[in-house]
């Protein structure tokens, strides 16, 4: 497994820090929001937002307090036992642990994401947060009620779907509390879908059930007056290492008029150049079961190494 060190840190850095280039350019830009009467950790970037671009964007995918690489279209909202969960990996490093990692080979953008939020993976998500102020986005049952918490303890972004998109239908007020809460650039609409009857429709709960709401350059862009990026699983490849979804990519890379990134089925260096080609060059991605961080056979020091060779084309 790959060592938990450092990647050509002060490189990747030096990419990163203090670059404001156009969006079309696709690279990133530092910033800083401020929300009245909100109190930001005082150490490391406050807020860092992802203009654009094609990069890698990594995660912490946390079930009951463990670090581990879940096929998402297993998981079920039943409190009984996980007899039909199919778990990939699970890690013995902590989720503070990869957020250092993280950190120290400058990678902007993350997500830690819960996978139920219980008090044990609330606890690691806080503790990941704290590693790494600023740099981590977090998702996993965020509400009105909780997401500013999160904002206060590191979180640069929070994450939502089954919040605002309830019981199969988008909740507009909710979406507009929820954006103007923590600020739009703030937030980041989780709308992994699926594909039904030809169609790329967004699922919730788990990503158990249907929404009625239609992933399209219509909605994409109805939505994006209300958030600062989506997050896109393609839920019917995820965690199956089976390869990208294509069309998926090439329709957010045409039709996301704010940063996306996209996860789901990259096993081999090739997909994320299939990627980079697909969403021309307006598209991240996020790699799980594949790295070697997780279990996979991908190198993560080479995808840190790609990901560094993307931004350095258009400095």
């Amino acid at each position: 497994m790959q060592s938990f060190q450092a990647t050509s840190a002060s490189s990747l850095q030096n990419l990163f820090w203090g670059k404001n280039l156009s969006y079309e350019s696709c690279t990133l830009s530092r910033t800083q929001e401020f929300i009245p009467n909100l109190k930001l950790p005082p150490l490391g970037p406050q807020r860092l937002s992802v203009q654009c671009g094609v990069g890698f964007r990594p995660c912490i995918d946390i079930h009951k307090g463990k670090v581990k690489q879940i096929v998402g279209s297993t998981l079920q909202d039943s409190k009984e036992a996980d007899t039909s969960l199919v778990t990939n990996f699970e890690s013995d490093k902590s989720a503070a642990e990869y957020a250092m990692l993280y950190r120290d080979d400058g990678l902007v953008g993350g997500h830690v994401i819960m996978l139920g939020a219980d008090p044990l993976s609330i606890a690691a998500a806080t503790e990941a947060l704290h590693a790494y102020p600023g740099g981590l986005q977090v998702g996993g049952g965020i509400k009105t009620e909780n997401a500013l918490s999160y904002i206060e303890e590191g979180a640069s972004h929070v994450i939502v779907t089954s919040y605002v998109f309830n019981n199969g239908q988008m909740d507009l007020e909710r979406l507009k509390a929820l954006s103007s809460l923590v600020g739009r650039k703030r937030l980041v609409l989780d709308l992994s879908c699926r594909k039904k009857e030809g169609e790329y429709v967004i699922v919730t709960d788990r990503w158990q059930k249907f929404s009625d709401v239609h992933l399209n350059e219509k909605v994409l862009n109805f939505l994006a007056e209300y958030a600062d990026e989506f997050l896109v699983h393609g839920v019917d490849v995820e965690g199956k290492k089976l390869g990208i979804d294509e069309e998926l990519v090439a329709l957010l890379g045409k039709y996301s008029p704010i940063p996306v990134t996209y996860a789901g089925g990259v096993t081999v260096m090739a997909d994320l150049e299939k990627i980079k080609v697909a969403g021309m060059g307006r598209v991240d991605v996020t790699v799980g079961s594949a790295l070697d961080i997780f279990g996979g056979d991908l190198a993560y020091k080479d995808v840190v190494a790609w990901h560094a060779l993307q931004n350095s084309l258009v400095l």
